[in-house]
């Protein structure tokens, strides 16, 4: 049975985590594969480069990593400070680099946007 992450991670308890993400049998991430006899080493950088992504995207620190073959290892450090700072646009704004923009997320963005151009004209006018 599965435990969801909500009850799995508890960074007041410990920020640091072990992952490994593991691919099917028979299947390479990078390196050559004996099976077929291809070559998957240009993907090393194309998961390294995800990784560091992902890394800014969810506030997390990346203290160590190790890609093999057909498996990756991380120890990651999620950053409580940082991700507490974040303003609700910010975290829209983070979770649009990854995924397309559902409609409600831009929706909230524009009018945000709207709204500090607005404030931003009236500070304008006072200020003359």
């Amino acid at each position: 049975m599965t435990i969801s992450r909500r009850k799995l991670i508890e960074p007041q308890i410990t920020p640091f985590y072990h992952v490994i993400n593991r691919c099917v049998r028979r299947a390479y991430l990078c390196g050559d594969d004996p099976y077929n006899g291809k070559n998957y080493q240009h993907r090393r950088g194309w998961i390294v480069n995800k990784i560091k992504q992902l890394a800014t995207v969810f506030c997390i620190d990346i203290c160590a990593y190790a890609v093999m073959s057909n498996h990756y290892h991380l120890v990651l450090k999620i950053d409580i400070e940082q991700q507490q700072k974040l303003t609700p646009e910010e975290v829209i704004s983070r979770w649009l680099q990854l995924f397309s923009g559902h409609p409600i997320a831009v929706e909230y963005l524009k009018e945000g946007q709207i709204a500090a151009e607005k404030q931003q004209a009236l500070s304008t006018l006072v200020a003359e």
